[in-house]
């Protein structure tokens, strides 16, 4: 008896042991993972603010300012080893620029973080996805794919000055269901030719072995419950393309997906999708759901005319295949800013 007690003892105890110590050696990794990064981007904000006192002190030209980064390289290099390249040293000197607060410094960003949010052209954008790398947690690399399909820009057309500050200052608000709608939708990571003749289910698939993208894509708040969705009403069977809960709206979200223009009857069938899934699919603690009919093109002017008197939350926007002008979302946006000074 006590030999099997020792046993269970062992098994039980040890294996528990085992996963506390493993959480606790995570947790600490973790920690001071968070604190190296927090050090790094101290000591190189304190490097950047060393040398623009330099520069203000001996007011110097640019010219004098660009020799200086080469030879601060140089030696630094020398003395300390990698880290210190110049375009390493002039974002270092960027970042005291635009943060010129140490302690409105981020502690979840790390350099390579900031490395990217500094290549932002305006303050506005710099502020923005530093405030949406923080709400969700942004690696590096989805970072770089926001910043190149323009979401602050896509998102910031869509809003008046007001809204457009707050965006930069508070990243993105989901309140409503307006809040998770972008216009266009950037599908460049399906790498569908632009002149392909695809089919809607060959989009579809493609979507689905990128989901993970496209959920970045979405937003915040997605989670995706399944494609093909079936509704049957009375002897007759419908299929939603895609069907996602969110978070954040406790609602479904469905999306129908069009290869080419966004007709009427598309918007009509959304609408039915809609209306089953309030009556049907509805449960205790959901809010009312969200459609999105989503096609390569449409007619602003039939769809004002196909949504009017509808009730239910309905969007029609649009998606591309390639990623957006910066210019020319650039030149519209700041011609928004301008119509509303």
């Amino acid at each position: 008896m006590k030999k099997n007690m020792s046993m269970d003892i062992s098994n039980i105890s040890y294996e528990n042991l085992k996963t506390q110590i493993g959480e606790l050696l995570k947790k600490g990794r973790e920690q001071a993972g968070r604190a190296i990064n927090t050090i790094l981007v101290q000591t190189y904000w304190q490097i950047g603010r060393y040398i623009i006192e330099f520069e203000q002190k001996g007011k110097e030209k640019a010219g004098y300012g660009e020799e200086l980064l080469k030879n601060l390289s140089k030696d630094l290099t020398l003395t300390y080893g990698k880290g210190f390249s110049r375009s390493n040293l002039t974002y270092m000197r960027k970042i005291f620029l635009a943060f010129p607060k140490s302690e409105t410094l981020s502690h979840k960003l790390s350099w390579s973080h900031y490395f990217e949010i500094l290549k932002a052209d305006t303050d506005l954008e710099l502020k923005f996805y530093t405030k949406q790398c923080e709400l969700e947690n942004w690696s590096v690399r989805e970072l770089r794919r926001q910043m190149k399909s323009m979401l602050f820009h896509r998102l910031a057309l869509s809003k008046d000055k007001e809204g457009i500050l707050n965006l930069s200052n508070r990243g993105i608000d989901i309140d409503q269901p307006a809040d998770i709608i972008k216009d266009p939708y950037v599908l460049e990571f399906l790498s569908i030719p632009q002149e392909h003749q695809y089919l809607e289910g060959e989009l579809e698939d493609k979507l689905i072995q990128n989901l993970q993208k496209f959920l970045l894509e979405l937003g915040k708040g997605f989670a995706f419950i399944g494609r093909q969705y079936k509704i049957s009403i009375g002897n007759r069977h419908f299929f939603v393309d895609l069907v996602f809960y969110h978070r954040i709206l406790k609602c479904f979200v469905l999306i129908d997906l069009k290869r080419g223009e966004i007709e009427h009857n598309d918007i009509g069938k959304m609408n039915l999708y809609l209306n089953y899934f309030r009556k049907e699919e509805f449960t205790e603690g959901d809010n009312e759901p969200i459609g999105i009919v989503l096609g390569a093109y449409k007619d602003q002017i039939l769809v004002e005319y196909a949504t009017d008197s509808i009730t239910n939350q309905l969007f029609v926007s649009k998606y591309q295949l390639y990623l957006p002008d910066k210019n020319m979302l650039a030149d519209e946006l700041e011609k928004l800013l301008g119509e509303n000074e």
